[in-house]
This record gives structure tokens, C-alpha cells and sequence, in this order.
């Protein structure tokens, strides 16, 4: 029996600049869709997805290897859009809409982009300010919002240890709001190879914990230091508990038990920015 001829998945499209058109979930599409959802393929392929208009711009700007930039076919794009395009030597691929849209997340996407993990190499982050240490996070909302704190407050760098979300989990991208490409965020398994390094560097290591010594406003957060966050729900580690040169607490009234890492972070950040401030 005969069968009509399938439409190509992909096609390229000639003019002045290259372009890859993609219409089906091929296996193309299928890749990128991976990278949304299953952490091992974004590690296996080195590679992640950014949506939205603020974390594409800053990755741009901050000169990050954007891999592929696709966009939505057969709609007027915005001047940001175009620019974005124009601007960034990556590939191009001009997407159905409704596909685009699965990637983004939202109907109304124009553009989303492909970007190149970084090394987690601790090399990275240099220790002239306060770097805050994740410890064991598990929801990658916080992540993001710890990286935006910290870019906000003036942290030289943010790492994560332990079995931990992912920091290029789409939802910690979104979180951070393009802070994840102006602070260095660096993956580390093992709480000891931070420690090591943090005492090679001279920096001492606080921790954070409900039951700490100090308050943190009456403890010296100038100069290098490790500042750590424990997981939402467990606290610090006993490892990084050992590690910890000092612990200090955040005072806090009313029904709350205690806060939210991330708030946790945020708070501690500021102090430290404080004191840095009035030195």
C-alpha cells in the first residue's frame, strides 16, 4: 500500500542567516523537552533551557555560551526578540507556536534559549565577600531565590552540596530572575571539599540554625565568609555543623517556629551587607 510522503521534522530555511525550521516533536524537540524534566540529561548533554525575558538578556549580556536561541515561527517578533537574535551567534531555530509554547511554558512565548552548563569548579568564586552555602535544598524555588538574594545583597558566589535540587532546574532559573548569570552558583557533593577550600582561603565558616550562639546581628559578618543555609525542613548537616567555625541565630516573634531558607538567606545577606556597609 502506498503512503503519502511525511512532512520533513525539520527543514533549513536560506537567506541571510540559517535557520532550522522544526514543526513536529522530533527527536530535536524531544531533547530539548528532556532538558525541562530529567536532571541527568541536562548534565549528560551540558546544556539547559531559559525562558523568559530577563534571564535570556542577562545570560546574553554576561557573555554565557548560548547553544540555540529558537523562537516562534510565522509571528511578528518583538524588537527585544529580534535583537536577541541578531545580537547572539548561536543557532537559530524558528518553532511552531504551539510547540514553543510547550517548551516556555506559557502560550504567548517568542523566544527561548539553550545554554551551556558551567563547570562546577569552586575556582569560580572569589571570596571577597560573603558566599552563601545551600546545604541539601530540596525545592529549586529556593534555590533560585537564595541566588537572587545573593546577587542582590553582594555574595561573591552561592554553592550547593549534598543531594540537592538542581540549580538549572527551570523553576530555580525563573526563581532567580537572571541572577544565576551575574552571581557564580557552583555544585558541590561533598560539604568537606567546600570546607577545605574555605580554610585554604581564610574564610571563616558560620552557620545558621534556630539554636545558634549568636544573634546575627551581634556576630561579625564582615571580610570572607562562608555563610551557611541548611535544608527547608532538616537544618544544617552534622557535617557542615562540624565545620562550622561559629552558628548563629535570627531573632524572630510572633506564632512563626522559624523561617523559610531562603527568607533565612535573605536575612543574613542583608546583615552582612549592613555591616559592610557601615565599615
Amino acid at each position: 500500500m502506498g503512503s503519502a510522503r511525511a512532512r520533513p521534522a525539520y527543514r533549513q530555511v536560506k537567506g541571510q542567516t540559517s535557520v532550522t525550521r522544526v514543526g513536529t516533536r522530533n527527536a530535536r524537540f524531544q531533547q530539548w523537552q528532556a532538558l525541562l524534566t530529567n536532571r541527568t540529561k541536562r548534565n549528560r548533554a551540558g546544556e539547559f533551557i531559559v525562558q523568559g525575558v530577563r534571564p535570556i538578556t542577562i545570560a546574553a549580556e554576561r557573555g554565557w555560551p548560548i547553544r540555540c536561541l529558537i523562537h516562534a515561527g510565522g509571528r511578528r517578533l518583538s524588537s527585544w526578540a529580534e535583537g536577541v537574535l541578531r545580537d547572539t551567534g548561536a543557532e537559530r531555530v524558528e518553532m511552531e507556536p504551539a510547540l514553543l509554547a510547550e517548551l516556555a511554558g506559557k502560550d504567548d512565548a517568542e523566544l527561548i534559549a539553550v545554554v551551556a552548563l558551567p563547570p562546577d569548579d569552586l575556582d569560580r568564586i572569589t571570596p571577597g565577600g560573603p558566599v552563601v552555602v545551600f546545604d541539601r535544598p530540596s525545592d529549586p524555588g529556593n534555590i533560585g531565590t537564595v541566588v537572587r538574594s545573593a546577587d542582590a545583597f553582594g555574595a561573591s558566589g552561592v554553592i550547593v552540596t549534598g543531594h540537592a535540587a538542581d540549580v538549572y532546574d527551570p523553576k530555580a532559573v525563573r526563581a532567580s530572575t537572571g541572577s544565576l548569570f551575574a552571581v557564580p552558583v557552583v555544585r558541590v557533593p561533598s560539604p568537606a571539599a567546600v570546607a577545605e577550600w574555605a580554610h585554604a582561603a581564610d574564610v571563616r565558616i558560620i552557620g545558621t540554625d534556630e539554636t545558634g550562639t549568636h544573634d546575627v546581628a551581634r556576630h561579625d559578618l564582615g571580610g570572607p565568609v562562608l555563610i551557611v543555609i541548611g535544608n527547608e525542613t532538616r537544618g544544617m548537616s552534622a557535617a557542615w555543623l562540624a565545620a562550622c567555625d561559629e552558628v548563629v541565630r535570627i531573632p524572630i516573634g510572633g506564632a512563626a517556629s522559624s523561617l523559610n531558607a531562603a527568607s533565612a538567606a535573605t536575612v543574613v545577606l542583608y546583615e552582612a551587607a549592613r555591616q559592610r556597609k557601615e565599615k
